[in-house]
């Protein structure tokens, strides 16, 4: 808040004023709030880092996920993944679970890729979760195909759950902006990062947006892509 903002600010409650709205939200800029779910889980995340002796420069990935299960209201909803830099080598993205001998997923995706924050959209592939069964995901950078122990892997754990009559009663009272901290709020991790990210796609350049995002991938100790939303225009 600038000096002339805070002046106002002061005045008005002096002399009991209506707080200018512009003023009361650069005083208290509110960022989502996660909760995780009661559970007690193992860690579950895997984080994605070069192995080999060539390691020095090599990208890094990282899952958009929580160190734990993390949930979903949707039966086909997105994943989000960080890449630190550029590559035009295979990059391969896996679904799991333990239910199946079959993966669910088995993709290669179209490179080269920026670096940045990723989509993967299931709904594009015609993939669907079942409910209360725990999947798990993975992004691969394949650097050398003759040997996979170089393989670059990011992992995490995803679970689709029905929403409570409270949860779908509050969503259907609320504006789009609010949507994300109650998913947040209630602990469904990759429906409030879904939701603050398509507004972010829409809106690119709103950096109130990207500090949203920054500060939940922050409490889920995702630091380095919370940092690539925080420079972003």
């Amino acid at each position: 808040m600038s000096i002339k903002q805070f002046s106002a600010w002061a005045l008005a409650l002096l002399l009991g004023l209506q707080i200018p709205a512009s003023v009361a939200a650069d005083a208290t800029t509110s960022t989502p709030t996660y909760k995780p779910p009661l559970r007690g889980a193992p860690a579950s995340r895997v984080g994605g880092g070069s192995r080999g002796a060539d390691s020095a420069g090599a990208p890094r990935i990282a899952v958009l996920a929580p160190d734990h299960t993390g949930y979903t209201t949707q039966e086909q909803p997105n994943l989000y993944w960080y890449l630190s830099k550029p590559v035009a080598t295979r990059l391969e993205i896996t679904v799991i679970n333990d239910q199946s001998i079959q993966p669910l997923l088995e993709k290669q995706l179209e490179t080269p890729i920026q670096a940045g924050i990723q989509c993967l959209r299931l709904k594009d592939l015609g993939i669907k979760l079942k409910p209360g069964v725990e999947y798990r995901w993975f992004v691969g950078l394949v650097a050398d195909p003759l040997h996979r122990s170089n393989d670059i892997i990011a992992s995490g754990t995803i679970q689709r759950n029905a929403p409570s009559p409270a949860l779908q009663e509050k969503l259907s009272r609320a504006d789009k902006q609010s949507i994300p901290f109650i998913y947040a709020e209630e602990g469904i991790w990759y429906d409030a990062i879904t939701s603050i990210s398509e507004s972010i796609d829409a809106n690119p350049r709103d950096m109130t947006l990207r500090q949203q995002r920054a500060a939940l991938l922050e409490q889920a100790e995702l630091n380095e892509p919370a940092s690539f939303d925080k420079i972003q225009p």
